[in-house]
């Protein structure tokens, strides 16, 4: 078994296209060679700045040699069938195998040179990478995100040799622009290939890349009595920046520390590439900051640091800027430029959909234990940083600057907060916000946002989620179940609708009355009249909104709850709960998540136990038989008898514990205790089994069978009453 070495060495790979190259040449590699019959022990791919490399360890020398059959058409069949056999095959009639009146194909070729099919493979992959964007160079026709200087391709130490597009293959590739020897030099193998790029300052793995940048960055800043502020994503992008990357404390001009930490930190992450420092035990940044560079500097990295920090001076000055700038103007001229801002057409303008936000948010409150009066205010007030010249430059902090810029206008701490927090959650790893305002404001923007795009049938489709309608939907269950909002979702969700509708359609509305009546009177301009037949094209012709709201309602409310279902089904599911358990508990019709979520968890812990498993096998059998007699519409309906002349004690005591248990059951589920109600359909398991094991549910005497169907059909009843155990698995 031998190894293949690849590396495909280009200029400069951005890094946010490294990880998904290094996927994508795994993936595309695996196919071809699979698609050939050759197998292998190991795959390895990797990417950075300027190479992307896949090593295969334990591959054959040649593809396996290649007997099947092929089956064709019949004998009978017309002779344009057996000529289209016959081209697909590449045989003629005679060395066909007639049997059973149908033509085979015996198909036999030998292995061919697993050299030959990587030299084949690399060559496609080149030219059908997929690339987020491509560019081509000189004058060739070969596309590539940058241009390719050499392709390395070695199969058991030996080169493949291939051209694409005129590049030769070899053993050769090259090391640090700057610092490595300065010639390209040869390698043998991956171990070989590896040791000499790091000699020549190259590391070519992410992995290890990362490890120098935080370990290098951490010990700057210890060296110096600081620690460095943590990110996770911009060590991601800083990996595939530099080959050999060497972390430099620099120092920023402390005035700029008046600013807020997040427009700090973000202006160093997204223009500069820097990460922030601070100092251990105390809040906020320091003024230095750590820039990755990609040479050993032999001054130790003095004047590079010097020059970054004249470059983020100027960065942070303009962010000053905005920050002087913006307190000039404040809320009121924000909000006012939000209707002129479309939130999407079919649903007017951002001032409109605050609107609906603020009054939803107020409607709320009561819900989460917030002030309706601070919700509403927060709302009105939590998309108008949008139109700030802090936002508008740093996208990414819409909401924290509208916090900052509220409390300077003097709102309080708990409106402040709302607005600053009120997208989140924003992701599974995205914090709850707990303060009851925060709350009652980020429910009203996230159920507004699924309100208006599933009234206008924007819902997601398969993979396609554009407007992000699946976090929404995850962000509500998570503020209510993290708060334990006891909000009856049915009603929220129409309360959102109406005030969706009566915003969609009051105004038009009432304005088409008034333009009719002008018109009955003959007082229409020619303006008034253009407008008129506008409304009625529209068909803006209901006398009453909610007479248009209330159909549609049911029909959008019903759609949103099956998508909270296969929300929280995802939810509970990364949590370990089965999805069948989930839809047992919807399919009573309850719409209080938090009690959906507790009745979910003691069914999953009842089903766990003897008692569940034996019990739930006890009402599958019931159903069969219950469902065979509804097929034929003879299921009977009524009390159980007992005490009837030679009635099996079996029968009459299952008929004293459902009975019993039906009412144990009904105060549980009252009083919400669903771990009694468990305890309840527990005490029904024994009878159960005894009834199955003794009685004769389909007896010859019409009375005996009639009332033992009745009596499952109560066994049933009593269980569906905890869940719709006719959906759960098992």
């Amino acid at each position: 078994m031998s190894q293949l070495l690849l590396e495909i060495f280009s200029e400069e790979i951005p890094a946010r296209m490294q990880q998904g190259a290094a996927r994508d040449l795994e993936r595309m590699a695996s196919d071809r060679l699979k698609a050939a019959g050759l197998t292998w022990d190991a795959l390895t791919s990797y990417a950075g700045p300027r190479r992307l490399t896949l090593v295969i360890d334990g591959l054959p020398a040649a593809t396996p040699d290649r007997n099947e059959e092929l089956k064709g058409p019949k004998t009978s069949a017309p002779a344009q069938a057996l000529e289209g056999f016959l081209r697909k095959t590449g045989l003629t009639q005679d060395q066909l195998v007639e049997r059973d009146g149908v033509w085979f194909a015996q198909i036999s070729s030998k292995g061919r040179a697993t050299t030959e099919v990587v030299a084949e493979s690399v060559d496609d992959i080149i030219r059908h990478f997929p690339w987020p964007k491509s560019m081509r160079w000189g004058t060739g026709t070969l596309r590539w995100v940058r241009p390719i200087k050499r392709i390395l391709a070695l199969f058991d130490g030996a080169v493949i040799p291939f051209e694409v597009d005129g590049i030769q293959s070899g053993d050769v590739t090259e090391g640090h622009r700057f610092m490595g020897a300065g010639q390209p030099f040869g390698v043998t193998d991956f171990a070989d290939y590896r040791t000499k790029l790091e000699r020549n300052f190259v590391l070519l793995d992410a992995a290890d890349r990362k490890l120098r940048i935080l370990e290098g960055a951490r010990a700057v800043c210890a060296a110096k009595g600081l620690a460095l502020v943590d990110d996770d994503g911009l060590l991601d992008e800083v990996s595939g920046l530099a080959e050999w990357p060497t972390p430099i404390l620099g120092d920023m001009d402390p005035q700029f520390l008046a600013l807020p930490p997040e427009v700090v930190q973000l202006s160093m992450k997204v223009h500069q590439k820097y990460f922030a420092v601070r100092e251990p035990g105390k809040d906020g940044l320091a003024p230095h900051f750590v820039v990755v560079a990609n040479v050993e500097a032999t001054d130790g990295g003095q004047a590079l640091a010097a020059g970054n920090a004249k470059v983020l001076s100027a960065r942070l000055s303009d962010a000053e800027f905005f920050w002087t700038e913006d307190q000039k103007v404040g809320f009121d001229a924000w909000n006012a430029k939000l209707k002129d801002v479309t939130f999407h057409a079919k649903l007017g303008t951002l001032a409109e959909r605050v609107d609906r936000i603020a009054a939803l948010a107020r409607e709320i409150a009561p819900l989460v234990g917030a002030d309706p009066a601070q919700a509403e205010q927060a709302a009105r007030l939590s998309k108008a940083d949008l139109a700030s010249g802090m936002v508008g430059e740093f996208p990414e902090l819409q909401g924290i600057m509208g916090g900052y810029y509220a409390r300077l206008a003097g709102q309080p701490d708990a409106v402040a907060d709302a607005i600053r927090d009120h997208y989140k959650p924003q992701g599974p790893g995205d914090t709850v916000p707990t303060a009851p305002v925060t709350v009652a404001v980020a429910m009203a923007e996230k159920l507004d946002t699924l309100v208006g795009f599933f009234a206008i049938d924007e819902k997601p489709t398969g993979s396609k989620d554009p407007y992000a309608l699946r976090r929404a939907a995850l962000g509500v269950i998570r503020l209510v179940l993290e708060n334990g909002v006891r909000a009856p979702m049915t009603a929220v969700l129409t309360d959102g609708l109406t005030k969706l509708w009566y915003q969609k359609w009051s105004e038009p509305v009432t304005r088409l009355a008034d333009l009719e009546v002008a018109e009955d009177y003959g007082e229409l301009s020619t303006e008034e009249s253009s407008e008129l037949a506008a409304l009625k094209a529209a068909d803006v012709v209901m006398s009453d909104p909610k007479g248009y709201s209330v159909e549609d309602s049911a029909k959008v409310c019903s759609d949103l709850l099956s998508f909270f279902a296969d929300r929280l089904t995802v939810l509970l599911r990364d949590k370990g709960q089965r999805h069948d358990l989930v839809a047992a508990v919807f399919a009573l019709g309850d719409d209080d998540l938090v009690r959906i979520v507790r009745r979910v968890e003691a069914l999953a812990a009842f089903l766990a136990t003897d008692d569940g498993a034996n019990l739930l096998a006890g009402y599958k059998r019931a159903a069969q038989l219950l469902k065979a007699e509804e097929k034929k519409g003879l299921l009977p309906e009524g009390a159980v008898a007992t005490g009837l002349p030679n009635q099996p004690a079996e029968e009459t005591a299952l008929a004293f514990a459902a009975a019993a248990a039906a009412s144990a059951v009904d105060a549980a589920l009252e009083a919400e205790d669903f771990a009694a109600a468990m305890t309840a359909l527990a005490r029904l398991r024994a009878p159960v089994d005894a009834f199955f094991t003794a009685v004769m549910v389909n007896s010859d005497v019409a009375e005996e069978r009639e009332n033992r169907l009745k009596l499952l059909v109560q066994v049933r009843g009593v269980m569906n009453r905890v869940a719709d155990f006719g959906q759960i698995a098992g």
